[in-house]
């Protein structure tokens, strides 16, 4: 019992803790289930098996009853569910980056950048990162790409295209428009 539980405080994070309601040796309860229950707790069992009655209460009242016979898949097993309960983390991944050559005023739109796509891929929705001197001064989104007069989806790297911004219009030459997208990291 102690081996168990110390080794389920080792898989604790500061963001996950594990909380022992109660533990001990024996079979699992009708009384292990109430209390389960009443603490929304999962019920671990290590080389124990619940009977049809205790089976039967726990699904009535909703409990999951985990049991195992090798160590190891406990310890496995809770660990993946403690890093389920982990809040996402993200990193920003660059996908293209394209320079302000020209400015131009459209109808409806605004503030059109006339760009050359220096690297990667531009896309019509991406998030953006919009760069004067190196330095942020606007975040968003693409609102309008276009390739001549037409819509498009994508431009890479090499074109030029049109970049209307999501409520931006502050446009001058030699911006950068940067594209990026959030990419989750795997918590551990």
């Amino acid at each position: 019992l102690e081996a168990v539980t110390e080794s389920l405080r080792k898989l604790e994070r500061e963001e996950v803790k594990a909380a022992f309601v109660h533990r001990g040796v024996g079979s699992i309860t009708e009384n292990d289930i109430t209390l389960a229950a009443a603490t929304n707790a999962t019920i671990i069992g290590f080389n124990v098996r619940p009977d049809r009655k205790v089976r039967d209460l726990a699904e009535a009242e909703q409990v999951e009853i985990r049991t195992y016979e090798v160590i190891y898949k406990l310890i496995e097993d809770i660990d993946k569910a403690m890093k389920g309960l982990l809040a996402p983390e993200f990193e920003e991944v660059v996908t293209g980056e394209a320079e302000v050559r020209e400015l131009f005023r459209a109808p409806k739109v605004g503030a059109v950048a006339g760009c050359f796509v220096r690297s990667g891929v531009v896309t019509r929705g991406s998030k953006v990162r919009f760069l004067r001197e190196g330095v942020i001064i606007w975040k968003g989104a693409i609102n309008t790409l276009r390739r001549f007069k037409d819509d498009v989806k994508e431009v890479r790297e090499g074109f030029e295209c049109g970049i209307s911004l999501t409520d931006f219009q502050d446009l001058k030459q030699g911006d950068i428009i940067e594209t990026y997208d959030l990419r989750e990291i795997e918590r551990v």
